[in-house]
């Protein structure tokens, strides 16, 4: 049996579970990171648009602040946010980017003086002013007041993902690549790492540490059509699922991005829309302002979905052998700003499509995109149910997102959850609660179990092919479980998963050989993503609302009064096939924002009896500290400092505003 001891194990190399490793590392801690590929080919590197934080440093961006980033951030998610999580986060994210650009991220940088963008299809001349040359620039994204989404071209995940992964390097940090783990060990309340295969060799080997951080990113490969890259099956939350003891959440809350090239499902980023881009349908007619005549394109991204859905239903797309889609049309950006500052989108056009989006328009149609869902989490990154275990990035419910995620929260929540997560888990590493006390007995029975999976598939005489299912499955969750919902639809969906789980233990295997095969690997993972999709597709059909992406179309209205809370999903055994589903109520009495109209999309909430009062108690307490500083206005209505790690307590400055 062969045992690895570690301080603090990462379980995946993005973004993330990089920043979590460096943190721990810095304060001492033995760290070692497991990742399927190389880290520098983790999905983070996808992401394109930019990374939202409330610098204030340009134009469009003066009277920006936490304040406003987190009223932004608490709309966007339908009210569906943990308020406290989102108030830690816009405070920590200008200290993230500006972190990052020490790093060598290499921002687009503010120019003095004028220049062209283009607003709601005109060009316009803005003029940055003197003082911010040289500063950290923005650019807009949807549902947000203020330009705040920090940027690199269009290549922002890649840049951020190099400068991290360079300073794991430089804290000398191993990567165990091509590895995978397949379980974490655990006694019922304490987890003490995890079984990780070798994805060359076969081999199983025992990862035992006194802090474990599932990082793996999200599960957007249940869908037949989605932005995510291969590797992103979501077998982090799986395995932490499969303890029995660990909680996901939200899992229904699943995010389509509006953009993604058509068929292909590839990522063209909002800054496109950001940057001017309009939708038009197959007339050539601009469409959004129709819809949402304040925000059109740059809604948040559950509606521009939703309302791009809804003109195909009504027969304006553009029809193919494919199915329909609609246009994105950046052609009046120009080609200097096409080819400086949108080149990865060129050239994708280019490779995927033969076009040239300096005189072509883009075919695209929404595609699943991201999980708002995953491993339940307090503010600290400390997974509930089981001690020791810990989760950041998109493989976590830290609910920063609720049911909705604004673009350029996420890459800015992977610094930001990894910053905190890597002190809280250095924290638990020096503290009594973490020693070690494993019993090597146990760490053998988990490793001992997931060999005996993995020989039974390999020797099984099965007649189920688990490609088949795979297949089934992803055609389930897209044509069943996606941008509209619909109750009947949903528990065909489910009823049709379980027949699927049922069946998968009865795959048969044609490769025999225990290392480097594929075909084993799709098989023990399908039932794993098969418990996400039933995670996801129970918990949506259970759901009689709408909440952000969330939407059901017999259900049409946000319900504050019976649905303003939490999904929790736990899956105690192998013989379930459904998730044992229980919920938490979001405390409206506490919320430094009452539930009201996000400022897009439907105006039709059922009010939850206590935001009134909540609403009027807000409103007192401003007019009470009516000439304090905001930090004193915000302390009074939600105070959340105490959350902060002591590291990252400053405050943040910005040209013309005062921080004592």
């Amino acid at each position: 049996m062969r045992i690895v001891y570690t301080d603090v194990l990462v379980v995946g190399g993005g973004l993330a579970g990089l920043r979590a490793a460096v943190g721990a590392r810095r304060r001492g801690q033995d760290v070692i990171i497991l990742s399927l590929v190389p880290p520098k080919r983790s999905h983070s590197a996808a992401a394109q648009g930019g990374m939202q934080a409330s610098l204030g440093n340009t134009f469009k961006g003066a009277g920006d602040n936490e304040d406003v980033h987190f009223e932004d951030t608490v709309r966007g998610s339908d009210w569906g946010c943990d308020q406290e999580v989102a108030r830690l986060f816009v405070h920590a994210a200008p200290q993230a980017v500006r972190e990052l650009a020490a790093w060598g991220v290499p921002w687009n940088r503010v120019k003095a003086g004028p220049r062209q963008v283009v607003m709601d299809g005109q060009h316009v001349t803005l003029t940055e002013p003197d003082a911010s040359h040289g500063l950290i620039a923005a650019r807009d994204f949807g549902g947000t007041k203020k330009w705040r989404t920090c940027y690199v071209s269009d290549g922002t995940g890649h840049a951020m993902l190099y400068a991290v992964s360079d300073q794991a390097v430089a804290e000398r940090i191993p990567v165990h690549e091509r590895t995978e783990a397949v379980a974490l060990i655990h006694d019922g309340t304490r987890c003490h790492g995890a079984i990780v295969r070798d994805l060359v060799t076969g081999e199983l080997s025992a990862y035992v540490a006194k802090a474990t951080c599932i990082a793996t990113g999200g599960f957007g490969r249940i869908y037949r059509v989605t932005s995510n890259a291969l590797i992103n099956e979501g077998i982090g939350a799986a395995i932490a699922l499969e303890t029995g003891v660990a909680t996901l959440a939200n899992m229904e809350a699943v995010q389509f991005h509006p953009t993604t090239i058509f068929p292909a499902g590839i990522l063209v980023t909002e800054g496109c829309r950001g940057d001017g881009g309009l939708l038009k349908d197959a007339s050539g007619h601009r469409f959004m302002p129709d819809y949402e005549p304040e925000k059109k394109e740059l809604a948040s991204r559950d509606v521009v979905s939703r309302r791009m859905e809804e003109h195909i239903r009504a027969g304006h797309g553009v029809k193919t052998r494919f199915g329909d889609h609609l246009w994105l049309d950046i052609t009046l950006l120009g080609a200097q700003h096409i080819n400086g500052k949108l080149r990865e989108v060129k050239e994708i056009c280019q490779h995927f499509l033969g076009i040239d989006p300096v005189k072509d328009m883009i075919p695209v149609r929404p595609a699943q995109h991201y999980s708002m869902g995953g491993i339940r989490t307090d503010a600290a990154g400390q997974a509930r149910g089981l001690a020791g275990l810990f989760a950041c990035g998109e493989a976590a419910c830290w609910d920063l997102h609720g049911f909705n995620r604004l673009g350029g929260n996420s890459v800015a929540e992977t610094v930001v959850a990894g910053m905190i997560v890597g002190e809280t888990m250095a924290d638990f590493v020096e503290s009594s609660a973490g020693e070690l006390q494993v019993s090597t007995a146990l760490v053998r029975e988990f490793l001992e179990r997931e060999q005996a999976k993995i020989d039974t598939l390999l020797h099984s005489n099965g007649t189920e092919n688990a490609s088949e299912l795979m297949r089934r499955m992803q055609d389930i969750m897209t044509e069943k479980v996606g941008i509209f919902r619909r109750g009947d639809l949903l528990q065909e969906a489910v009823d049709e998963l379980q027949a699927l789980l049922l069946r998968s233990r009865k795959i048969g295997i044609g490769t025999k050989r225990a290392g480097a095969n594929p075909e084993l690997v799709t098989a023990y993972r399908l039932q794993k993503m098969l418990k996400l999709a039933l995670c996801v597709a129970y918990g949506a059909l259970q759901r009689t609302e709408s909440r952000g992406a969330h939407f059901r179309e017999d259900h049409p209205r946000r319900d504050d009064a019976g649905w303003l809370k939490r999904t929790l999903a736990t899956w105690h055994d192998d013989f379930q096939t459904l998730p044992t589903l229980a919920y938490e109520s979001l405390d409206v009495t506490r919320m430094e924002l009452p539930p009201g109209w996000r400022g897009y999309g439907a105006k039709n909430a059922i009010e939850h009896p206590a935001t009134e009062a909540r609403v009027a108690e807000v409103a007192t307490i401003r007019s009470a500290f009516g000439h304090a500083d905001r930090y004193t206005v915000q302390q009074a209505l939600m105070p959340f400092d105490h959350l902060v790690p002591e590291a990252f307590r400053g405050r943040n400055a910005r040209p013309g505003e005062e921080t004592s």
